[in-house]
C-alpha cells in the first residue's frame, strides 16, 4: 500500500517511434493521494507520455525511450526490473472498455491476478472489496456469474477499474477513461477517482477541460507545435494552470481558443 511521501516519478522523457521524435524531456512527479491530469491537444504525446509510466510503451514495435521512471525511487527500466512487476504496482485503464468477452464478471475482476500467477490471493472477499471501491458493488452483486458484455458500457469501464484495483496498485493511469460514457457514466467514475486518491496516486489523460477541474489536484498541459515533439509546457496545481496560467498558451486551450 502506498504512503503519503510515495511519489511515481518521470525524468527527462524522451520517446521515439522509429525516427520520429514524439516526446521531449518531460519531467513530472505523482504524489500519492493526488490525481494529475495530462491535457493538451490531440497528437501532442498525452497518451504515448502515460503509457512510458508502466511500461507498456516497450510494447509497441519500433518504440524507443531516454530518461528514467522512478517508482518509490526505483528507476522501473532497470535491467534488474521485470516489467510484468511493474504493471502489477501500476495500474491502467483504456479508452475503451475491455473486459474479456468470455469472462463473468466475477471472473473479469479476478483475471490480473490468474494471469500473473497470484492465484492463492483470489477470493470472494477480494472481489467484493475490488467492485465497491469501483463503485458498482450494489449493481452487479446478484449477477457476478453473468457475462461481462452483459453490462453497460459505463459499467464496463468500471469492471476494468476493479480489474486494476483486484491487483493493488500503488498507482492508476487512465488514459481517458470517460471519453466513450454518457454523462451519468462518467459521474459515477469521477466520483471512484476521488475515492481512491485517498489510497493511491492517479494519472489522468482528459480532454474534458471541466473533468480535469473536477477530479484533479495537479494538471500539464501538453503541447506540440509546428512539428516539435509533445513536451509539458506548464504544470502546477489545477486551479492556477486553469485560472492563473503563467505561458499565454496554457491560457489559450484551457480556454477552448485551440486543440
Amino acid at each position: 500500500m502506498s504512503t503519503s511521501n510515495f511519489y511515481l516519478e518521470s525524468k527527462d522523457i524522451n520517446v521515439w517511434f522509429g525516427e520520429r521524435h514524439v516526446l521531449k524531456n518531460v519531467s513530472l512527479q505523482f504524489p500519492s493521494n493526488e490525481v494529475t491530469a495530462l491535457i493538451g491537444p490531440s497528437g501532442c504525446g498525452k497518451s504515448t507520455f502515460i503509457r512510458t509510466l508502466n511500461r507498456m510503451h516497450e510494447l509497441i514495435s519500433g518504440a524507443g525511450l531516454a530518461g528514467s521512471v522512478l517508482l518509490d525511487g526505483q528507476d522501473i527500466y532497470g535491467e534488474e526490473v521485470d516489467p510484468t512487476s511493474v504493471r502489477l504496482r501500476v495500474g491502467m485503464v483504456f479508452q475503451k472498455p475491455n473486459p474479456f468477452p468470455t469472462m463473468s464478471i466475477k471472473e473479469n475482476v479476478l483475471s490480473g491476478l490468474k494471469l500473473s500467477g497470484r492465484k492463492n490471493e483470489i477470493s470472494d472477499d477480494l472481489v467484493e472489496t475490488s467492485l465497491k471501491r469501483a463503485s458498482m458493488w450494489t449493481e452487479v452483486k446478484d449477477r457476478l456469474n453473468d457475462p461481462a458484455i452483459s453490462l453497460s458500457g459505463g459499467q464496463q469501464q468500471r469492471l476494468c477499474i476493479a480489474r486494476s484495483l483486484a491487483m493493488n496498485p500503488e498507482v492508476l493511469l487512465m488514459d481517458e477513461p470517460c471519453s466513450a460514457l454518457d454523462p451519468g457514466s462518467t459521474r459515477r467514475i469521477e466520483e471512484t477517482i476521488l475515492e481512491l486518491k485517498e489510497s493511491m496516486s492517479i494519472v489522468i489523460v482528459t480532454h474534458n477541460m471541466q473533468q480535469a477541474q473536477r477530479v484533479s489536484d495537479k494538471t500539464a498541459f501538453f503541447l506540440a507545435e509546428d512539428g516539435n515533439p509533445g513536451r509539458v509546457v506548464e504544470f502546477g496545481d489545477t486551479e492556477d494552470v486553469f485560472n492563473k496560467p503563467i505561458d499565454p498558451r496554457t491560457n489559450d486551450y484551457v480556454n477552448g481558443h485551440f486543440g
